[in-house]
């Protein structure tokens, strides 16, 4: 019996999605929404269930592009919960994995970022919800000019962190076109947006599929793409946290986008931005081809966010969502909590330009206890939901949707059911599943926000 015959058998949690909003009504009313609120109106809560079913990755991605992988050793397709974003009919969304299965594995003391897929090619993929159940509707792999895969593999040497083997032994290629898809929105024109983390860079999608052109910081030197690479985001990005670079990504009405860096930059070193609660986001316009504006995002401690954790670093940006002119629901996130913000893009607040932009300045951004007294003008912000306290929300919500000006659909990150260390993997190299489901959970909030 292959690993994923054995795991049909396994008992799913129940989760939420954005189902039509007479479906919803008609649950809430037959009892099945569940959380401590559901039988009241003061209160945000879960309002409907559906879970993805298990489909082997190598059969997911090889109807896609023949051959992309030749062993999948077990794992399912997953890690669809980068961003959610309404396909304009009830019930459907698009959604985007991010760069595959990874993990982490020490070896001599020091942490390896292992690939036991490293065929995988990162995909945009609309979902359905019928029932209980989240179907995959239909799927674009992203591919080069050529195209070819742009796998999920790390860019650069010396930058990005070293692919290795599932167990951790063997070094994997660098791959100049890879991607860490994490944001997503789709034009009035059938392209697409997404935000990577290596970058971190903006790409620009045809509605195939393809890469039309890739956006990243000045002085990234990116070379041996087979896609139009241009340079044109502020240089202070080459100083991202690794593995934290782009990951919400906002369109709002007029065209323009939003993107938000997941973590503090590493500014001047990492020791500051591990210690900081300053993150930034960026204004593109799609018509100028340029980066409009720069914010300064402060987040709230980590206890407040996560009670009982103690971390700081912890703190990230998953989703931001446009909600009106010049404006956004911004989540703040840990692995365990969530919590979602509504900000208004001030123009005073703009800081693109200014000695915030550059990486030479003195205190940093990043370093400001006080950012007000040093002249910063922070983004303003008003706690619209504390997603730790509605019952029946997954954890690791990374995407978000607005469905209307009350109820909210949001996506897990199951990361393909993979964990990290060396037991993520049988003695046959086979995956052992955590368990973890891709789930979409419909809230619905007391008020509008």
């Amino acid at each position: 019996m292959s690993p994923h015959t054995a795991r049909k058998g396994r008992v799913r949690r129940s989760i939420a999605i954005g189902l039509p909003l007479a479906v919803v009504a008609a649950l809430a009313v037959t009892g099945t929404a569940t959380g401590r609120s559901a039988g009241g109106h003061g209160e945000a809560r879960v309002t409907a269930a559906a879970t993805l079913d298990d489909i082997p990755l190598g059969t997911f991605s090889n109807k896609l592009l023949p051959g992309t992988v030749k062993d999948d050793r077990g794992v399912d397709l997953g890690g669809i919960g980068s961003d959610l974003y309404p396909t304009g009919r009830k019930g459907e969304f698009w959604t985007v994995t991010d760069r595959g299965p990874n993990g982490q594995i020490k070896v001599d003391g020091k942490k390896r970022r292992t690939f036991p897929v490293p065929g995988f090619d990162p995909a945009i993929v609309k979902i359905r919800v019928r029932g209980d159940k989240v179907e995959v509707v239909s799927a674009l792999p992203l591919t080069t000019s050529s195209g070819k895969p742009v796998t999920g593999l790390p860019n650069q040497e010396g930058r990005d962190e070293a692919p290795y083997s599932y167990d951790a032994k063997t070094p994997v290629s660098y791959d100049p076109n890879g991607l860490d898809t994490e944001g997503l929105v789709r034009a009035p024109d059938g392209t697409f947006w997404l935000v990577d983390e290596y970058g971190p860079s903006l790409i620009h999608v045809s509605a195939r599929g393809k890469v039309i052109k890739r956006y990243v910081p000045r002085g990234l030197k990116l070379r041996g793409a087979d896609y139009p690479v241009v340079e044109a985001l502020p240089d202070v990005l080459l100083h991202r946290k690794t593995n934290r670079g782009f990951e919400g990504l906002a369109q709002l009405p007029g065209g323009d986008l939003v993107m938000a860096v997941q973590s503090p930059l590493s500014l001047p070193d990492e020791g500051a931005g591990e210690e900081s609660r300053t993150a930034r986001l960026l204004r593109f316009s799609p018509a100028k081809q340029a980066v409009t504006a720069e914010y300064a995002y402060r987040f709230d401690p980590v206890g407040l966010v996560d009670p009982g954790e103690d971390d700081t670093s912890e703190l990230k940006i998953s989703s931001v969502v446009a909600t009106g002119r010049d404006k956004l629901l911004v989540q703040e996130r840990t692995d365990k909590a969530a919590r979602l913000q509504a900000v208004t893009l001030d123009r005073d607040a703009n800081i693109l330009g200014s000695k915030w932009d550059r990486s030479t300045t003195r205190p940093s951004l990043e370093e400001l206890d006080d950012s007000a007294s040093s002249g910063v003008h922070v983004l303003r912000k008003r706690l619209v939901v504390d997603l730790n306290t509605v019952e029946g929300v997954p954890d690791k919500i990374e995407g978000v949707a607005r469905v209307d000006r009350r109820t909210l659909a949001l996506i897990n990150d199951n990361d393909f059911g993979m964990s990290d260390g060396p037991e993520a993997f049988d003695k046959d190299g086979r995956l052992v599943d955590s368990g973890t489901e891709t789930t979409v959970t419909y809230v619905r909030l007391p008020r509008r926000y």
